[in-house]
């Protein structure tokens, strides 16, 4: 089922996310519900708090339009360790039509549960670093805008209130 993708400035995009305890079917649904969402949006990656889930789950595919889908389900997920630095575009489906350049660390090792709850450790580099960080950033409430200076955080803040107000009109 596709859920409904949170916009900013939609507070509950601030909420932190609780742990996953047990992988039951409502859960595992939940996965399916946001993979569903995230190719029909379309996007990257999803965190659960983005649709108004409080689960610490993200899922990420950061396969080119003509390769097979790389589906990645991370539950629980963390970061054990950053390396580099890098610095380059982002977009968010909460953040729609914005795209800013964005400071990230350019490897990252993630530990976290698959879909069936069994833990994995994985290394990444390049976009699919990026999106781990981003989607986990939001686990954390914190925004693509939280990483922007001052000026570009306002003009982004505006343009976004604007079309809310708009769109309820």
């Amino acid at each position: 089922m596709i859920r409904k993708i949170l916009h900013y400035p939609d507070p509950r995009l601030r909420q932190k996310a609780e742990p996953v305890l047990e992988m039951t079917p409502e859960m595992k649904k939940l996965v399916d519900d946001m993979a569903e969402t995230m190719y029909a949006a379309p996007g990257v990656g999803l965190a659960a708090t983005q649709i108004g889930e409080p689960h610490r789950i993200f899922l990420v595919d950061v396969a080119g339009e003509d390769e097979p889908s790389d589906l990645r389900v991370f539950i629980n997920p963390e970061i054990v360790e950053r390396r580099g630095e890098c610095v380059g575009p982002e977009g968010c489906l909460s953040f729609p039509g914005v795209t800013e350049d964005i400071k990230r660390a350019a490897e990252v090792r993630v530990r976290a549960q698959d879909r069936d709850g069994k833990s994995f450790e994985l290394e990444a580099e390049g976009l699919l670093a990026v999106a781990i960080q981003h989607e986990l950033d939001h686990l954390d409430g914190v925004l693509m805008v939280d990483h922007m200076g001052m000026l570009k955080r306002r003009i982004v803040q505006r343009k976004l209130q604007k079309r809310a107000i708009e769109a309820t009109r």
